[in-house]
């Protein structure tokens, strides 16, 4: 295809309304899932069995939530069982109900080992205050001395708050698998970046894609390094994963994504999101003629004021991209003796 006539175009330009479903395919429902954050919902999939339903992840452990699944059920779903959750990845927002649908109804749950063990390690360790290690992180990170007293004055979240109990028990997904949902074979094909062990799934019978967070139209999935992780490079994976996605990608896929509208152009896409991440980075090396720390990094990344509610994930992708330039030897960093990294680009040989 002539590249000058690819675009990125959205078969549905609304979402589905609270409540109600829309059919995107034969056996195939687009439900969204209230979320109570700047992002306010989350995108999940009902495949039609028959006699019941495999659900492609399952929103976040709250009462918005939980309400709404109980008016899908009964209407959208047609009073059939949900019989098997399959998780994209680990974050709350997608796995946050998976162990109530294994207790309530019996569902098996399907998930990369990773992202299983992930997220019930984190909805098993619960944290009373902020941990140490998560101070000395934002320390280094800059976070100016009032907010992070404010950060070890607030109660830490902690994954239990919106993950419902997980029971042992799961089946492994890996890339190459071939799983059968819907009436449609599906291919597993593994993303990284966003979440370790990300599940994409590309139906054999027709163009859908079920990109999760993977690959999302008009947004950037957060690509973040935290204090569990400090050295990660969460960049590289997912210009990886986006890379080797690419050769898979047909301007006709239907991407069904965890957020925003289902598109098609995922090629355009793809390449977007890569030459997004790549501009930013030569951005914040240019920004790094002088020593700077991750806090004084969000206007060249970003170009936009970064407000309480997004600071703690616009930090997080400020790590990611220095790390990622301090791997490839672009960049230096030096402790401070208050405990904060200065980092200041390498000259170019």
């Amino acid at each position: 295809m002539n590249a000058a006539k690819e675009t990125i175009c959205y078969p549905w330009p609304s979402p589905p309304r609270a409540g109600e479903a829309v059919e995107i395919a034969e056996g195939v429902l687009w439900l969204r899932l209230p979320l109570p954050m700047a992002l306010d919902h989350v995108n999940v999939y009902a495949l039609d069995e028959g006699d019941s339903w495999t659900l492609i992840d399952s929103g976040m452990n709250t009462s918005g939530c939980r309400d709404a699944w109980a008016h899908l059920m009964a209407h959208s779903l047609a009073g059939k069982p949900v019989r098997r959750v399959i998780l994209t990845h680990h974050h709350p927002d997608h796995v946050g109900l998976a162990g109530w649908f294994q207790t309530a109804q019996g569902a098996e749950l399907w998930s990369t080992r990773t992202a299983w063990l992930l997220a019930r390690m984190l909805q098993l360790d619960k944290q009373p205050t902020l941990p140490l290690e998560a101070v000395a992180f934002y320390r280094g990170a800059g976070v100016d001395a009032a907010t992070l007293r404010r950060y070890q004055s607030d109660p830490p979240f902690n994954f239990a708050d919106v993950v419902a109990p997980m029971p042992l028990g799961f089946r492994s997904l890996g890339q190459g698998d071939v799983v059968h949902m819907g009436g449609r074979a599906w291919d597993v094909h593994i993303g990284n970046g966003h979440a370790p062990a990300h599940a994409t799934f590309w139906s054999r019978d027709d163009a859908l894609v079920l990109s999760g967070d993977q690959v999302l139209p008009s947004i950037s999935p957060n690509l973040g390094v935290y204090a569990t992780e400090p050295d990660a490079d969460p960049l590289a994976e997912w210009l990886e994963s986006c890379t080797r996605l690419s050769a898979l990608a047909r301007p006709d896929h239907v991407v069904l994504g965890g957020h925003k509208l289902p598109f098609m152009g995922l090629p355009l896409r793809l390449r977007q999101l890569i030459e997004n991440h790549h501009q930013a980075l030569a951005r914040l090396w240019e920004h790094l003629e002088h020593p700077r720390t991750a806090v004084d990094c969000f206007a060249p990344l970003f170009r936009r004021d970064i407000g309480r509610g997004e600071y703690g994930l616009a930090l997080a992708e400020a790590v990611a991209h220095l790390n990622h330039l301090r791997h490839n030897g672009k960049v230096a960093r030096q402790r401070q003796p208050q405990g904060a990294w200065l980092y200041r680009r390498r000259l170019a040989p």
